[in-house]
């Protein structure tokens, strides 16, 4: 099974909105085929491993990541393939939470004198599937707020300095975020104040871009803006109903999308806008908005993580600006509790993540 987990990190998150799944054949103590789920439509990891094995899976033990399959999408059910091939064990890390299969897979296995061991590297399992397990539930996208401050809690000085608080290697590390996640979403504030490509770089330029999306109630963003003239990867400006027609046909020839969502002359309510991009197969979201953006994530409470870049300097200054604006809790009882997940250096800084 570890060597399963390897196998489906090796697709880097471009199964969305597939999850990524591993798996590995065994015959008379022998691996006699794998393979791993590398992209949407593709086959999946049994099927891989399968052909590879050819008569060699007859009587073979099956390992693999994810509960297989007993639907027809792009590709056919793995359940299917699975007992026509004769395997006579399948090892299941953990049940697959899409409620079309939920169980139904390994049903199927068992019903059809197939034995099935589940659990085995379960949490190991179901972390590599966190964003699809929250999509497929839900319907809403896995969120993950990034902040990179200081050590005191700031992300500008009072001027509204910010580039750079943080490291090199932080950055890089964001970027990296920015690569795994589907989409990437910020408050038009940030376009006007930084002018942002909202591309991975840092060495994964040739890798998956993220779907960029601005909140933008009043369509400020500017035609000239850097997003626009970079077309690595779509746009998305969600602005509030009605949107100006002229504004909007200047963005939509510029390369981007223009969705209307939210209450006339509003802010777009940002569950509508995750509800949205959840039905686009967006599953996982990377926030990487200012105060304004994360005081509705807070208020809403729609972050499944938060990481925080933390650089050992002190900016200070009663008016420099925090990671979360707005109100913020009107008491300590009423605070957002997460647990901690993980501490780790990245070069001279400390990269702290909760979770929900």
């Amino acid at each position: 099974m570890p060597r399963a987990l390897e196998l489906a990190a090796l697709a880097d998150y471009q199964t969305s909105p597939n999850p990524m799944v591993g798996a590995v054949l065994v015959n008379d103590g022998e691996v006699v085929g794998e393979g791993y789920h590398r992209r949407a439509g593709e086959p999946h990891a049994e099927v891989v491993a399968l052909e590879r094995a050819g008569e060699q899976a007859r009587g073979a033990q099956l390992w693999v990541t994810l509960e297989p399959c007993c639907t027809t999408g792009r590709t056919g059910p793995c359940v299917q393939r699975i007992l026509e091939s004769g395997v006579a064990t399948v090892h299941v890390a953990t049940v697959d939470p899409n409620p079309a299969v939920n169980g139904r897979g390994i049903a199927a296995l068992r019903a059809a004198g197939v034995g099935v061991i589940v659990g085995e590297y379960e949490v190991e399992a179901s972390r590599l599937i966190e964003a699809y397990s929250v999509w497929v539930r839900t319907g809403i996208p896995f969120v993950t707020v990034k902040v990179a401050m200081s050590l005191d809690g700031k992300v500008a000085t009072a001027r509204g300095e910010s580039q750079w608080i943080t490291s090199e290697e932080s950055r890089a590390d964001g970027h990296r975020l920015r690569h795994i996640h589907d989409a990437i979403l910020v408050g038009v504030g940030t376009v006007l104040r930084d002018d942002p490509t909202l591309t991975a770089r840092h060495g994964f330029e040739a890798g998956r871009q993220p779907l960029r999306v601005v909140l933008d109630g009043q369509l400020r963003i500017p035609p000239q803006a850097k997003m626009l003239q970079d077309r690595s990867s779509p746009i998305l400006v969600v602005t509030a109903a009605p949107a100006d027609p002229v504004v909007r046909r200047s963005l939509e020839n510029a390369g981007a999308e223009v969705r209307e969502v939210g209450a006339p002359g509003g802010r777009p309510k940002l569950l509508s806008v995750l509800q949205h991009l959840g039905t686009k197969g967006v599953v996982s979201v990377l926030v990487e908005g200012g105060p304004t953006l994360l005081a509705s994530v807070q208020a809403e409470r729609l972050a499944n993580r938060i990481i925080s870049f933390v650089s050992p300097a002190v900016i200070g200054g009663q008016s420099a600006l925090s990671p979360f604006g707005g109100e913020g809790s009107a008491s300590l009882g009423d605070t957002w509790r997460l647990r901690w997940a993980d501490a780790v250096f990245v070069g001279p800084d400390l990269r702290l993540t909760a979770e929900v």
